[in-house]
This record gives C-alpha cells, structure tokens and sequence, in this order.
C-alpha cells in the first residue's frame, strides 16, 4: 500500500512538473541597445500559452504598463502598473492583448502578448484605431503573422 501511494506520488509529481507554465521577461528601456528605436518594450511581441507569466522589469525608469481599452479579452479587468515599478501579469484567459506605456505612447511604445491560438483575431487587433505612431507600430507587429 506504502508503495503504491509512493509511486502515485512520484507520477503526480513527474505529471505538475511538465505542465509547468513559463516566465517571459520584458524590458521597459528608453532605447533598443544596437537600434535607433526609442521608448521600446523588449521584446514587443510574446506569444504564450494559458497560465504563463510575463515579468516586465523597468530597466530603464519613466515606463510602466496598460493594456489598451478595447484591445484585450472581454472579461479580463483592466490592468496598469506604476510608472517605473517592475511587475508581472498572469495571463488565464486566451486572447490578444496590445499593452502601452501610458506616458509614451502617442510616441509608439507599445506592446503585444497573444495567448493561446489566436490567429483569427490578429486582423481585428490590427485594424483598430491607436493614436499616434502606436497604430503604425502595432501593424508592424503583426504583419508577420496575418
């Protein structure tokens, strides 16, 4: 009996280790090292899956995080972090979601985190309308995958 809890144990185990969801970090900087961009988030663009974590660390102060109204899941509450605080999101539902930093981002300084499959929504997200060159920069973003 001892040994077949113990090896229920162990396969539990073995089974919550490879369902482990992931960290993805995300810098705030003034500037893209090696580039000309400025008021960036590295990287822009993350794909993930249900349950994953993104960690944006505020290597450069004077940037913080908000998903903009209108480009993220219904359902989801609305999200802002303090300017020039790191902070990390847990993103449950699927969905799209165009992030900006709320002081720059007239100037393009935004971002976009896609969980779970969601290729059929990209051409919506795309063709909102972003003050600015936020617009332009979204777009960019996401002509790869449309």
């Amino acid at each position: 009996m001892k040994r077949l809890a113990f090896l229920l144990a162990v396969a539990f185990l073995a089974a919550s280790a490879s369902a482990h969801a992931a960290d993805t970090t995300v810098q705030m900087l003034n500037k893209e090292p090696g580039s000309k961009d400025r008021n960036v988030y590295s990287p822009e663009l993350v794909q993930i899956e249900p349950g994953d974590t993104i960690n944006w660390v505020a290597t450069d102060r004077g940037h913080n995080v908000e998903f903009v109204r209108g480009a993220f899941p219904k359902g989801v509450k609305p999200f802002r972090s303090k300017i020039g605080k790191d902070v990390s999101y847990t993103f449950s539902k699927p969905g799209v979601y165009v992030y900006k930093c709320t002081p720059h981002y007239g100037m393009g300084m935004v971002g976009i985190i896609i969980v779970g499959d969601q290729s059929g929504r990209l051409k919506e997200i795309a063709s909102k309308k972003y003050p600015g060159k936020a617009g332009k920069r979204i777009k960019a973003l996401l002509a790869p995958l449309i």
